[in-house]
């Protein structure tokens, strides 16, 4: 018989046990809060989006500072404790600004604040010139007759709004792609767009127009919104404006982009991957801070702080720093998201989430979640964890997710997006403006709170996304 003092802290022993084992193995839930609260105080993201954009500065995809961006983040990224940490390149059809300017020459000559669009061909070295004819959307200029604009420059003048959401930037940007091509088919001998932008600064908005039949087939260029509304102005005073643009560009075939990747390995369910993505290159008129090194710096710092839990999750986070987003290829070339997609088709389905950071720095407002997740379990203890970093859940659907992880989302991977305030985004957004000032410190490190909270509880769990689709109701 055992004394009643052994017998009284055997029970004790016994009603403590399950807490005392609590305490040595916290809760997801827990530990995805104290990360979050750490990340508020994480130098991590702000050292990586300063130091890449200060030693590297631009990043044209297929460029040398491409190239050495990659190098630097490989070395990063093992350096903060990531594991099979490589770079996979990919072939790709650079394309390289070269000199250029875009002038009024008549009534009155005036220079003209402008930037070719990325792709667009070289003009002869004395330009080409012509009459500026204004259409206010790309659909007037596409309801423009055949051979109506022969020998003349079509500009579209479309206002990009301002929101929240950037959802302006969706309508807009079909001009950029496209019109080039719209213009070439009435004869046009060159294309201007009002850049996307809403700021009202004098810095000319960079982008990539589209290949047809694996080439832009004119001369195109974005004008300053101060620049747009100056020819608008001239026009609107009867005055016919005479226009000449020069573009030295050339493609080099035999590019090279890169992919970046490094992993904060799983435990028992280590072969099932969380995907979070940003993209590596940039447009060259800027130092690609906002688009997209704070991205980089958002899911790389996630990740790490991960690593620093008392606990390694289960499943597997994979940090992918894309290449060669930026640009628009000819269609039988593999860019960053398609290149990764390709390399791992047998192993698609145990990729269980994806998301990407790729709309600057400014703070996360919503979160958007696979279907059927949102009124899961799994999303109602999100939604506690988020509440106290000023998140909540939105109704509106992820969509593809973003640029890079839209391949996995097409091939049937669950995706999320962390919802940014953009409410300034495209003040700066492919310009010369885009630099390190532009981020804010304390909103780059309640994006880390954010994606380190949403990363730690998936991984560290047994959510099956796609079943929770598939039993969502329909929204039909």
């Amino acid at each position: 018989m055992k004394a009643p003092s052994i017998v009284f802290a055997s029970c004790v022993l016994a009603l403590l046990g399950p807490l005392a084992h609590s305490a040595a193995q916290p809760s997801a839930e827990t530990i995805a809060a104290t990360l979050r609260d750490k990340a508020l105080h994480d130098p991590v993201a702000w050292d990586f989006v300063s130091e890449l954009t200060t030693r590297i500065g631009p990043r044209p995809a297929g460029s040398a500072a491409e190239r050495a961006a990659a190098e630097w983040s490989a070395r990063k990224l093992e350096a903060l404790g990531f594991e099979n940490v490589h770079i996979e390149s990919f072939p790709m059809t650079a394309w390289v600004r070269g000199a250029e300017r875009a002038e009024i020459v008549a009534p009155s000559p005036q220079p003209l604040s402008a930037v070719s669009l990325g792709g667009a061909p070289a003009t002869a070295p004395g330009g080409v010139e012509g009459e500026v004819v204004l259409f206010s959307t790309l659909d007037e200029l596409m309801a423009a007759a055949p051979g109506s604009l022969a020998g003349k420059i079509a500009m579209v003048t479309f206002h990009m709004p301002r929101t929240q959401d950037g959802s302006g930037y969706g309508t807009a940007v079909l001009a950029r792609s496209g019109g080039p091509a719209e213009a070439a088919k009435r004869g046009a001998v060159g294309f201007l767009l009002r850049s996307l932008a809403t700021g009202g600064h004098r810095f000319p908005h960079a982008g990539a127009t589209r290949y047809v039949d694996g080439r832009v087939p004119i001369p195109a260029f974005a004008v300053s919104e101060p620049d747009a509304d100056q020819i608008e102005r001239l026009t609107g005073l009867g005055e016919k404006v005479r226009v000449r643009l020069t573009s030295a560009a050339t493609l080099v075939p035999n590019a090279t982009s890169y992919n970046v990747i490094g992993e904060i390995r799983g435990t028992d369910r280590a072969s099932e991957v969380i995907v979070l993505g940003a993209h590596l290159d940039s447009w060259d008129t800027g130092t690609g801070a906002i688009d997209d090194a704070a991205g980089c710096a958002i899911v790389t710092a996630a990740a790490r702080l991960a690593k620093e839990a008392p606990r390694k999750p289960q499943r597997t986070l994979r940090v992918v720093l894309y290449g060669s987003e930026e640009v628009s290829q000819p269609s039988d070339t593999l860019l960053g998201g398609r290149t990764y997609l390709e390399k791992r088709k047998a192993e698609i389905g145990s990729h269980v989430l994806a998301g990407e950071s790729d709309f600057g720095a400014g703070r996360v407002y919503s979160v958007s979640l696979p279907a059927g997740a949102a009124n899961s379990a799994f999303g109602r203890t999100l939604q506690r964890l988020m509440a106290p970093i000023g998140v909540i859940s939105s109704s509106q659907p992820p969509g593809n997710g973003g640029a890079d992880v839209a391949p996995l989302a097409a091939a049937g991977v669950p995706v999320f997006l962390l919802n940014q305030d953009g409410t300034h985004y495209f003040d700066y957004h492919h310009t010369a403006d885009d630099t390190l000032d532009k981020v804010n410190p304390e909103e780059l490190a309640q994006n880390v709170a954010a994606w380190v909270t949403l990363a730690w509880l998936a991984a560290d769990s047994d959510v099956d996304f796609r079943a929770l689709a598939g039993a969502a109701p329909s929204t039909r």
